[in-house]
């Protein structure tokens, strides 16, 4: 891979930290002076550079790789705990387990999604009150 200069590290590794685009250029390079708009346009250049974008890449890979594993060994936790509760006939422990892993793998958001048909287009906020109650 070729080699980033010491600015274009600094961007990559404030990036990784979190930084926005903008604040990771602010940081990386003398920008005191720059206009917002010619410091977005700069970041914006770096990340369209695909020696920073691959480092950004690289940096990011042992951080995910890490979040995986918490989340793999956090779900085998569940499972375990569910399986537990299986075995003790605790049928109320085991959804629980259950309901938790499948937050935990963003099975379950927690959000409802609602759709109502009527035969008119010209329906009250009151009739339409009146039919979810029914």
């Amino acid at each position: 891979m070729n080699k980033l200069t010491a600015k274009q590290e600094d961007f990559a590794q404030q990036i990784v930290k979190g930084s926005t685009q903008a604040d990771a250029y602010r940081t990386a390079y003398s920008a005191q002076d720059m206009l917002d708009k010619t410091i977005w346009v700069k970041a914006s250049e770096l990340m369209a550079n695909g020696k920073v974008t691959g480092r950004i890449e690289e940096l990011r890979l042992p951080v995910i790789k890490e979040a995986q594993l918490t989340l793999k060994s956090h779900l085998d936790n569940l499972l375990e705990i569910r399986e537990h509760a299986v075995e003790d006939r605790n049928w109320s422990a085991a959804v629980s387990a259950e309901t938790a892993r499948g937050k935990a793998a963003g099975l379950h958001t927690g959000k409802a999604i609602m759709s109502i048909e009527t035969a008119s287009p010209k329906v009250t906020v009151i009739e339409l009150v009146a039919g979810i109650k029914d």
